[in-house]
């Protein structure tokens, strides 16, 4: 059995820019958002991809999932916060819209990926399993717990935002997401056991001071979607692409665990995503975008657009992953502690 590290510091003490610190010593303290902070955020000196902004915009969207420590449940639909939060918001559209090819067909968007193997994390995986090393696995499930330890959680808010085929498929496989009525077969419950197999603390949000920008941007992309209908198509795009993207990066995580020695509990949850994932692939493009397009044509480039953001920040992810990592750097903003025996 492993040990984890000393306690990772609280949500608020670190922050990582002008706008997260002000922003964190208001909700920490249950004060107004300071004047000014609005226009920070939005203003041309944010940088959209940076630290600042999406540790200033997860806080502000963890306000809709599980709450802050300290911060009180009426924060969250506080008009002083919701205005911060749409300045990053834009901010972080204006990135996005710059950087995807648009306006795109689903075939133009989806179609590479149904034609090369499509693990988006593929060099990742790769590297873990080329070296064997257990702290690159470690250090790959730190990044993705934002993520994983809320997972189906912000494609749940489409399901009230669709109707006739698009809804009933999106619900079928929401279903599965969240255990098929298991508690224990949830799948933020399987990444919880995968962190605890690698000697992590599942904790949720435990490591969020160490988990950098670039991890974040993908968590927060499915938040922006899911909590504005106007972006329901996107969050479409988004879903149906982590789908058919999942299958064959998830049997590669498999391969890199098993070659590095990780438990059962952590090559499960990869596992489950194999066959599971497989048929939602195509439960996903055939029923829910072919039942959403059916229902409004118009949104087509909307649902190209969450799948495009989509591949973009996880390209994104990965190639910090692999920069950190070839210049002997842990990408994390803080190294974990190795792991040692009791």
């Amino acid at each position: 059995m492993s040990a984890v590290g000393p306690a990772e510091a609280a949500w608020y003490a670190e922050p990582r820019g002008e706008v997260s610190a002000a922003l964190a010593d208001c909700l920490r303290h249950g004060r107004e958002a300071p004047p000014g902070l609005e226009r920070a955020a939005g203003g041309p000196g944010m940088d959209p991809w940076g630290d600042d902004l999406h540790f200033a915009l997860y806080l502000l969207y963890e306000l809709h999932y599980r709450g802050l420590d300290g911060v009180s449940d009426d924060r969250e639909w506080d008009p002083g916060l919701l205005r911060v939060r749409a300045a990053l918001e834009q901010r972080f559209l204006a990135a996005l819209r710059e950087a995807v090819p648009s306006p795109r067909t689903v075939e133009e968007s989806f179609g590479p990926l149904l034609t090369t193997p499509a693990d988006r994390a593929g060099g990742v995986s790769g590297r873990i399993a080329e070296t064997g090393e257990l702290w690159r696995a470690r250090e790959y499930a730190v990044l993705r717990s934002p993520y994983h330890l809320k997972e189906a959680d912000p494609h749940a808010w489409a399901i009230p935002r669709l109707t006739g085929r698009a809804k009933a498929a999106f619900v079928a496989i929401e279903y599965d997401e969240f255990g098929a009525g298991r508690a224990e077969a949830v799948h933020a419950r399987l990444f919880a056991d995968l962190m605890e197999d690698l000697g992590l603390d599942a904790g949720y949000n435990r490591y969020l001071p160490a988990v950098p920008a670039a991890a974040l941007a993908t968590v927060n992309l499915m938040s922006l979607f899911g909590l504005h209908r106007a972006w329901r198509a996107a969050l479409v795009g988004h879903f149906a692409c982590v789908e058919t993207t999942s299958s064959p990066g998830s049997a590669r995580m498999v391969d890199a665990l098993t070659a590095c020695g990780a438990g059962p509990a952590a090559i499960r949850f990869y596992a489950e995503h194999v066959t599971a994932d497989a048929v939602h692939e195509q439960v996903v493009r055939r029923e829910v975008i072919g039942g959403l397009l059916e229902d409004d044509p118009a949104l087509e480039p909307r649902i190209a657009f969450g799948c495009d953001a989509t591949v973009l920040l996880e390209d994104r992810l990965a190639d910090h992953i692999l920069t950190a990592w070839t210049n002997g750097r842990s990408a994390l903003r803080h190294p974990l502690p190795q792991p040692v025996a009791a």
